[in-house]
């Protein structure tokens, strides 16, 4: 599972380097795009498969589905972890979420998000306002046992 926050650098070649405790996740392959909120998205190669799945499986016609399709295969690409435990992030994923020199890698359970850290730190902004989470938050059911 993919927990935490980790800040990296983004090296002059484009490589990012992943956590060691995110490595062995991404050893059957993994796969990089946008995310919703100008981040990026690395998923495992059955992660991504299964969104894969679900996005093709939408009705073509309906303009929104084609959007989604575009800005998720559109933007994808597979990734190589090296030796070093290093990704390459392609040029056109580092402009749209704004990477430049440093990144913010943040768990998500099945799959990491990569943030710039101004990015990020507008999202911790939000997520530290407990008032407004707990009123944010009140209609989703995460009641545990």
């Amino acid at each position: 599972m993919f927990i935490g926050q980790y800040h990296r650098a983004i090296n002059d070649e484009s490589r990012l380097t992943i956590p060691a405790g995110f490595r062995e996740r991404l050893s059957g392959g993994a796969f990089v795009t946008q995310g919703f909120d100008r981040n990026l998205w690395v998923l495992t190669a059955q992660a991504f498969q299964e969104i894969y799945r679900r996005v093709t499986a939408m009705n073509l016609t309906d303009p929104l589905a084609r959007l989604l399709l575009r800005m998720i295969l559109g933007a994808a690409s597979e990734l190589e972890m090296d030796e070093a435990g290093c990704i390459f992030v392609p040029q056109n994923l580092r402009e749209f979420a704004n990477l430049n020199g440093e990144a913010v890698l943040v768990g998500q359970g099945d799959y990491f998000e990569v943030w710039s850290p101004a990015h990020w730190h507008e999202q911790e902004t939000q997520l530290q306002d407990a008032e407004t989470n707990s009123q944010r938050f009140v209609m989703l059911d995460l009641a545990v046992g």
